[in-house]
């Protein structure tokens, strides 16, 4: 019997900070859903008021920029969230003994800090599951302790909306 190869899950979250987490089965191969899910260019369909701008195809260095409020995707300003891809390993395939597909964004400001991580592990038949972590602070004088802990029920709910989302699309 084969076991998977060990691959990182991406960062653990400093002593203190809050983080949100979800997981979802989705019912589509997991190159598929790992390339969906890391390729920023897609999240502008799928994060509630929200447009993305990114440098090009998801890879190590890529930065993205996404920007939050009522209606930016119409242009108009808001909360300005800068990434770039700091870790970007595919899954090595589709069967369950498959390493996971792994990507870490690293936020950098200027309002927050941290790390996005997105997880896809193949589970064999053509379905895999994604995982979606967000460990976020704000930047400026308060605890980064705090205000993770204010921004985690937030990015929690959204990262809900972003799979049922995402899940939908790759499964249809």
């Amino acid at each position: 019997m084969t076991t998977p190869t060990a691959r990182p899950a991406g960062p653990a979250a400093p002593d203190g900070i809050a983080g949100a987490s979800v997981t979802r089965t989705v019912d589509a191969p997991a190159r598929l859903v790992f390339a969906a899910l890391t390729d920023a260019r897609n999240h502008g369909r799928w994060v509630p008021q929200t447009r993305v701008r990114t440098d090009g195809a998801p890879t190590v260095g890529t930065r993205v920029e996404a920007v939050s409020g009522p209606l930016a995707r119409f242009g108009a300003p808001g909360l300005v969230d800068r990434m770039r891809i700091t870790a970007y390993d595919p899954p090595t395939g589709d069967d369950p003994h498959a390493a996971p597909g792994v990507a870490v964004f690293r936020k950098d400001g200027p309002v927050l800090l941290g790390t996005a991580t997105i997880v896809v592990e193949p589970l064999g038949g053509g379905r895999c599951r994604a995982t979606f972590r967000e460990h976020v602070t704000l930047a400026g004088p308060l605890p980064g302790a705090l205000t993770s802990r204010l921004t985690a029920p937030g990015f929690d709910v959204m990262l809900r909306v972003v799979l049922r989302r995402a899940a939908r699309e790759l499964e249809g």
